[in-house]
């Protein structure tokens, strides 16, 4: 179980920025499969807050984990990674 005020961080690529202060964020995961022992791929889009709109399309990010800043936004962008 995760401890009191640590909060997840995921790695991604901006996938859409024409939202003002918000961007779209791809993650990627490898699992592997117990049953068949093969390795799946999964990806999932998260709505980021980015307060400075510095993030274009095509930038390696990392997303921190949030309160809800609205309806969906629910991380925060923490860095651009280069």
């Amino acid at each position: 179980m995760a401890e009191r005020g640590t909060r997840k961080r995921l790695t991604g690529v901006v996938v859409s920025d024409g939202m003002d202060k918000t961007v779209k964020v791809l993650v990627s995961r490898i699992r592997k499969d117990r049953r068949y022992d093969k390795y799946l791929k999964s990806q999932k889009k998260y709505l980021a807050h980015d307060p400075k709109n510095s993030c274009k399309v095509g930038d390696k990010v990392r997303i921190i984990e949030s309160r809800p800043l609205s309806k969906l936004k629910r991380w925060q962008v923490v860095e651009k990674i280069v």
